[in-house]
């Protein structure tokens, strides 16, 4: 063993099997402590004092804790500035190294970095591992070494390079007994680190990962066709708990490759764009400081106004589809990854919005949050991003709805004041005749655009930047 005592730091991997960290820790030491810190840094930047994604990370930890204290160990829990208790951890526990899982985005870099340097100061080791995705930074490049700049190439490349090598789990199991019972702490409560209760539907954890999976994995060979409806059971409902690791994605992506079909095959698909994404943000650091990927388009003058993008925030812009999206976003933190689309489309292309408002709205509801992500998936939207189709690309917000909403049942869930529309009624309620509006109680807003005219002005916008 090289090392009598190490710590693991938990972070975006909250679960005790198929830990990179975690396994390298437990084979080359002798005693492995575990903690996880409620960094301030992150928290204090965080307005709404009851955000679902600190309630679903306490679950989450708590969960971890008991299953370490199975083994005879435990979660050390810490509310504080990582950058400062991590080492100062790691120095009270005597600690020769502490092991981490990677994070890729720039301030997680950053503080890794000060995290490094401040334990070296001591002669504390730090090893970062990757586990997050499966192939990072300069993994997958071109021929002549160059980063990929459009998707499908990328993921070529990705899948020709997959072998079992790269999705076999690690044995953390194996190597338990260097568990380390962690000293008697008080243990920060949710509310003592400034945070009230905020439950969602979505169960927190490694068994609520376990379980979605689970119910996946019954209709996985529908999802390709059924991941477009937002009112069908289509997408796994995984995102959340691969943005903060209560699952692994080796065992999701072995997974989708080991039972092929179009379902699975569309579904290892979408996990790829995380790698690809996370590959993007590696090498161009500055779309994490609201440069557009593509250059030409930052000198863009948004015409578009703050009473828009309120109408737009709060799901009253008069279009259906994206109202009942915007409502489903902030009543539960969730939105369905076409409706995604729709509505950005529709802020940036319909409404002339700056994407940056929308990509910074997204970060701040989205339980499963990833800025690598909904960075490149704005980006897209926009347009502006690594996407090899031209900027015309606009979605009609009406046909969108007629298409994958038919019936309605998803925007009579979220905006129940069209339940009495038909369905051929209900995905363009302003074209109803007076006599019909009155007879209903109509009590929506007409379209605060029109879509037609906004589509010109969009492309004019576009011409004119390009």
């Amino acid at each position: 063993m090289k090392y009598e005592k190490s710590l693991v730091w938990f972070r975006r991997d909250l679960r005790d099997h198929d830990h990179a960290a975690l396994y390298h820790a437990l084979k080359t030491s002798r005693q492995v402590f575990c903690a996880f810190v409620f960094d301030t840094e992150i928290l204090d930047k965080l307005t709404d004092k009851a955000d679902r994604r600190v309630d679903f990370i306490w679950h989450s930890v708590q969960e971890l804790h008991t299953a370490l204290k199975e083994s005879g160990s435990g979660l050390i829990l810490l509310h504080g500035a990582a950058r400062t208790e991590i080492p100062k951890l790691a120095q009270s526990l005597g600690a020769q190294a502490v092991f981490a899982n990677r994070d890729y985005e720039p301030t997680a870099i950053a503080r890794d970095a000060a995290v490094a340097m401040e334990l070296a100061k001591t002669a504390i080791d730090f090893h970062p591992f990757k586990d997050q995705v499966i192939f990072e930074t300069d993994e997958v490049l071109t021929r002549d070494g160059h980063p990929y700049s459009v998707f499908t190439p990328y993921k070529n490349a990705w899948l020709k390079k997959l072998e079992p090598y790269f999705l076999e789990p690690y044995p953390v199991k194996k190597y338990t007994a260097a568990l380390a019972r962690p000293p008697q702490q008080n243990r920060p409560s949710l509310q003592s680190i400034g945070f009230l209760p905020a439950p969602t539907k979505l169960p927190a954890g490694m068994s609520g990962a376990s379980a979605l999976l689970e119910d996946f994995c019954d209709r996985i060979d529908r999802y390709r066709d059924a991941r477009d409806y937002p009112a069908a059971k289509g997408p796994s409902y995984l995102s959340a708990h691969l943005r903060f690791g209560t699952i692994s994605i080796r065992s999701l992506a072995r997974l989708a490759w080991e039972m092929g079909g179009q379902g699975a095959e569309t579904w290892l698909s979408e996990l790829i764009w995380r790698d690809f994404y996370c590959m993007i943000l590696h090498h161009h650091p500055q779309l994490a400081s609201a440069h557009a990927y593509k250059p030409e388009f930052n000198a863009i003058a948004w015409p578009g106004t703050e009473e828009y993008f309120q109408a737009w925030c709060e799901g009253r812009t008069g279009y259906p589809l994206v109202d009942a999206a915007m409502r489903q976003l902030n009543q539960t933190g969730y939105m369905h990854n076409r409706l995604r689309m729709v509505t950005a489309s529709f802020l940036v292309k319909d409404l002339l919005v700056d994407w940056r408002k929308g990509e910074d709205y997204f970060a701040r509801k989205l339980l499963d949050f990833d800025f690598s992500a909904n960075n490149g998936g704005w980006q897209w939207a926009a347009s502006t991003g690594c996407d090899a189709q031209p900027w015309f690309r606009i979605f009609n917000p009406v046909t969108q709805s007629e298409k994958f909403d038919a019936e309605g049942k998803f925007i009579r869930q979220y905006v129940p004041e069209l339940c009495a529309c038909t369905s051929m009624e209900i995905h363009a309620p302003w074209k109803m005749p007076a006599e019909r509006k009155q007879a209903i109680r109509l009590d929506y807003p007409t379209p605060i655009v029109d879509h037609a005219v906004m589509r010109e002005k969009a492309l004019a916008l576009y011409k004119n930047a390009s």
